[in-house]
Parts: structure tokens; sequence; C-alpha cells
């Protein structure tokens, strides 16, 4: 009965990995340049940065625009009937019409909305342009992170495949030390269930390889359809920056470096750019002008139409008291909190580079440490398997032994896969904290 439950469960697996392999026959393999390229070509996150860069120049082109009045070609017709009022204030019974034909400049030109707008225009316009290299940069590190964690779970699936053939080949050998008759039935069957736990294993490291291939798939902008694979067949630990870079360099150099620094100062310049609108707009007076050259025709009602050239020319100079001009001290106060808000969003984007940094570095240094330690754990779990399995020896402990030094070993390389991934991510988003693009 355990016979056929074990044949029952293999072939269970075997049509696993048919449908599996079924569903991933479009395999693209991928390396780490090419992830990079793409992400930086074609990640979503980067194109709406992008546009928002595009959208704050027009609003600065529009801006620059406020200082130009705008023309009005056209026709126009007036018509009276009955009475009417005339200059000495006599009311008169009239009927009149008159037409113009020609082109009107109008201008309206608020001076101080005009300059200042366009300051505060300007700075929005730099602070987009640095959104977008903070957007490449983190879209870039993310993209990176993901290739990473696809590589780790390819390699931890080749791990399970090795541990599964080991213990497959493990159990053969049992099966026929009972069918003999020099080993114990129950031995081949705790064999059997670490064999069955292997099968168990693998089919879960797969479903984790195939999840990061589409979350990695998203980060590039690419059909999900298609299954990324790592190019990579193993981790290699890389080191981008060294362990003994004096963390307070590194600090200074992120606060010199992250174009969110550089966004921040221009939204705190657009700011004070308002402050100032508020205080010293006002002050500039608004200008409009107004002129018509065409022609003018018309005449009673009745009498003889007459059209000749006309020209009607205006100039003024005002000034606005109240909301939106002189002695509005609410919007002063507003100027003025945001200026505020801009520079304490400053201050606190200074602490929060600064702990990353600290984090990161602590990371990097950490798993730099931990790697040292797993790469041993893997070398002596490796040499007790091998002295468990030199004993061709079937008795109970001997037995056990063999499978522990099984699980010790799958869980040492697994262990070593996975802090040589995190140690990779960890010094790619070290080199990226301190304002550093991520490259191949």
């Amino acid at each position: 009965m355990r016979d056929l439950l074990y044949l029952t469960a293999c072939l269970l697996l075997l049509l696993s990995s048919g449908n599996l392999h079924a569903q991933t026959t479009n395999v693209q393999f991928i390396d780490l340049p090419t992830v990079l390229r793409l992400a930086g070509a074609r990640n979503l996150d980067i194109q709406i940065a992008n546009r928002r860069l595009a959208e704050a120049k027009a609003n600065e082109q529009t801006a620059t625009w406020q200082f130009f009045p705008w023309l009005s070609p056209g026709v126009g017709y007036r018509r009276h009937d009955d009475l009417l009022q005339d200059v000495g204030g006599n009311i008169i019974d009239v009927h009149k019409q008159s037409y113009t034909v020609g082109p009107s400049v109008v201008g309206q030109i608020d001076l101080g909305d005009a300059i200042y707008k366009t300051l505060v225009a300007h700075q929005l316009v730099k602070a987009a342009d640095f959104a977008l290299g903070s957007q490449r940069l983190e879209s870039l590190l993310a993209a990176t992170q993901s290739y990473f964690d696809l590589t780790r779970a390819a390699a931890e699936s080749q791990v399970v495949r090795e541990s599964l053939k080991i213990s497959q080949d493990y159990q053969t050998q049992l099966h026929e030390a009972v069918s003999a008759g020099i080993a114990y039935k129950g031995d081949e069957l705790r064999i059997q269930v670490q064999t069955e736990l292997y099968q168990l294993s693998l089919r879960q490291a797969l479903e984790q390889e195939r999840l990061n291939a589409a979350r990695l798939a998203e980060h590039l902008h690419l059909d999900p359809i298609i299954v990324l694979a790592s190019r990579d067949t193993g981790l290699v630990p890389l080191t981008i920056v060294e362990r003994n870079a004096a963390l307070d360099s590194l600090v200074h150099q992120a606060l010199r470096s992250r174009p969110e620094i550089f966004q921040t100062q221009a939204v705190a310049g657009a700011a004070s750019e308002e402050k100032q609108a508020t205080i010293y707009g006002p002050l500039i007076p608004a200008v409009s002008a107004q002129a018509f050259a065409g022609g003018l025709g018309g005449g009673r009602q009745g009498g003889s139409d007459s059209f000749g050239a006309s020209e009607d020319y205006g100039i003024g100079l005002n000034w606005r008291i109240g909301p939106g001009g002189l002695f509005d001290a609410g919007r002063k106060r507003a100027a003025q909190a945001r200026l505020d808000i801009a520079t304490l969003n400053k201050t606190k984007l200074a602490d929060q580079i600064t702990r990353q940094v600290v984090e990161t570095f602590t990371t990097a240094n950490s798993l730099a440490d931990q790697l040292i330690t797993a790469k041993t754990n893997l070398s002596t779990a490796s040499e007790v398997l091998r002295l468990s399995s030199a004993r061709r020896e079937f008795g109970v402990a001997a037995v056990l032994e063999n499978i522990q030094a099984q699980q010790d070993l799958a869980r040492a390389r697994s262990e070593y896969l996975r802090i040589v991934a995190e140690h990779n991510k960890a010094q790619y988003a070290l080199y990226a904290a301190i304002g550093n693009v991520p490259t191949p």
C-alpha cells in the first residue's frame, strides 16, 4: 500500500512538472545589464515622472505667456431702437446702428503675478527634473533587487533538485537493502518521507521562481506571460561599496548627491518665490491696454450709411487692494506656512537619507560577516553528508544520521543563497542610498 502511495505521489509530481513546463515554454533568459537597460527605458514610473516634467515645462511656458497680450480679430454689429438719453440729459427717440471690422488688441498684464508665477514655475521645473532622477534611481534599484530575488529562487530550485536526487538515490539503496533483508522497512519509509518533502519543496521553489519572474516583468513593463529566467546560473557575492568606507563620508556624499535633496530645495525655492509674491507682487501695478484699428460704419435708421477708418486706444494702471492684493494678511500667512513646511521637509528628508545610509551600511556589513559563517557552515554540512554516506550502513542510527545530514546540507545551501542574494541587494541599496544610479 505504501509503495502504491509512493508511486502515485511520483506520478502526480511528474504530471505537475509537465504542466508547469507546458505553461513556461516561452522562457526568456535575462541578465542584470539587460534588466537595467529595460528598466531605464520601459519602467512606467519613470515614464510617468518624465511626463510630469513635461507638464511642469508646459506650465512654465504658460506662465511666460502671461507677459503678452492677446489678439482678437473680428466683426462687430450694434443696433439701438427707441428711447435713449443724450449727453445733455434729454430723453430722445433714436434708431441707429453701427458695425466695426478689424483687429483689436486687449492686454491685461498683472505684472506682479506674471513675474512671480514665472519664477515659481521655473523652480517647479527644476523640482520635476530632480524628481525624475529620483524615480529613475528608485526604479532601477527595485529592478536590480527583483533580479537578485529571481536569481536566488532559480538557484534554490536547483538546490532542492539536487537534494531530491540525493534522497532518491539513498532511498533506492535502502529499498535494495530491505529487499535483501539487511535493512529495516521503517528506515526506507523514513527516507521516503524525506524524499516526498523535497518534492513538495521543489514545487514550492518553482512557484516562487515564477512569482519573482512576474514581479521582475512588472518592473520592466513586459508581458507577464513571458517567463523571465536568470541567465546567471549561480549567485556570486558582489562588493560595490567597500566595508572600510567611513560612514560619515558616505552620509555626506548622500546629502550632496541624492536627487531628492535637490528636489526639496527646488520646492522650497518655489515656496519662497510664492512668499515674495505676496509681499512685493501687489506693489507692482497691473497694466491694461486696448487698441482697435479698423473700420466703423452705420448711422441713423433710414439715413445714409457711411463707413470709414476708426481707431481707439487706451491704457491704464491699477493696483488691487484686498483679497489677492495689498493688505491681504491671510495670503501672506499661508505663503509663510508653505515655506515653513518646505523647509521642514528638507530637514526631514536629510534625516531619512541619513537613516537609510546607516541602515544599508549596517545591513551590508552584517551580511558580509554572515556570508563568511554561512560559507563555513556549508562546507561543514557537505563534509558531514559525505562522511555519513561513506559508512554504507543501514542501521536505524545510520539512516537517521544520513537524513539529518541531508537536511542540514539543504538548509545550509539555502541559507547561503539567501545571504548572498541579500548581501548583493544590500550592496546595491547602499550604492543607491549614497546617490549613485545602479549599474551592472
